[in-house]
């Protein structure tokens, strides 16, 4: 088998704003698996948050042995984007190899079109409203939040949107004096919850707050040796390819969380329709998805994902799995 790695950048509709900063493009990388008569691929965003670079991932993909196999391969790299495009692309290959899709290998049902959020970004209120008129039609707004006077981006996108629902992603930005002063009105204003609201190892407190929506954890939740540190602080868990290591240690993670009484939502980093292929089966049943990655980009892989008003569907056999 050969492993093949190539950083490619995908243009973003607009600029993508979080609290943390912005950016124009998705920067990824692809990763493909072959063994001369079939070929599998995976996608990975490596983010500088988890101290990830295009260059430092690409490198711990290159030093894999070339046999490497998917069971190998999650004692090799720790969880995070190297890991998750080489799982991908090795189930995508087993598919391939076997003629069958990834979710029968996994004796799983076919899976269906999941109703996604869609991401407003961070903005001045004003221009959060306008987002939220235009993107009015969709049933599920996410909304970029984390600084100290978010009630009035918040107000605005309710005016916009009086109809959607609202999920408030506050990206590690507020301090555990300002979530707990924001989380009445988050409620008042029907937010069904509220994601990694205080930075991650900074979040004891919420243990000894009220939560009168349930909170999610993003930053806080990689694989499944995070979810002991995240009993009494959160009620969710945002679970991403990129921060699990991939599609294997994921469907786990899921199974473990669901058996510790966690709700799950599925999330994605800005990708293309091939980071989120894989996404959709793990999606399956999920309380919350939020694989609207492709939606925010200018330009796509060929054999996208279908996103229509019954959410993101299942990716066909060109695409992935």
């Amino acid at each position: 088998m050969t492993l093949t790695v190539t950083a490619e950048a995908f243009r973003l509709a607009e600029a993508f704003v979080i609290s943390r900063g912005s950016r124009t493009e998705a920067k990824v990388i692809t990763v493909k698996a072959s063994d001369g008569a079939h070929l599998g691929w995976g996608e990975c965003v490596p983010y500088a948050r988890y101290g990830e670079s295009l260059e430092s991932v690409a490198a711990q993909i290159q030093a894999l042995p070339a046999d490497i196999t998917r069971t190998a391969l999650q004692e090799a790299l720790e969880p995070g984007a190297a890991r998750n495009a080489v799982d991908c692309a090795l189930w995508d290959l087993e598919a391939k190899q076997a003629g069958k899709r990834v979710w029968q290998l996994l004796d799983l049902p076919a899976p269906t079109p999941c109703i996604t959020a869609y991401t407003l970004s961070l903005g001045t209120p004003e221009s959060m409203q306008a987002a939220a008129a235009k993107n009015a039609f969709r049933p599920l707004l996410k909304i970029k939040l984390g600084t100290p006077d978010d009630m009035a981006r918040l107000e605005a996108v309710r005016r916009g949107a009086p109809k959607s629902r609202i999920i408030v992603d506050a990206n590690e930005g507020w301090s555990a004096e300002v979530y707990a002063d924001l989380a009445p009105h988050l409620v008042r204003m029907g937010v069904d919850l509220v994601e990694q609201p205080m930075p991650a190892g900074q979040d004891d407190m919420l243990a000894e707050m009220e939560r009168p929506l349930p909170v999610c954890a993003d930053e806080s939740c990689h694989d499944r040796a995070s979810l002991a540190g995240l009993k009494g602080k959160y009620d969710m868990i945002n679970i991403k390819l990129d921060k699990t290591g991939g599609l294997t240690e994921a469907l786990a993670l899921r199974l473990q969380a669901q058996a510790e009484g966690f709700g799950i939502m599925v999330g994605c980093m800005v990708g293309t329709s091939l980071a989120m292929a894989p996404a959709v089966l793990l999606a399956q049943g999920a309380r919350v998805t939020d694989l609207d990655g492709p939606l925010l980009l200018a330009e796509d892989r060929v054999n996208a994902l279908q996103y229509d008003a019954k959410g993101v569907h299942p990716p066909v056999t060109a695409l992935w799995g």
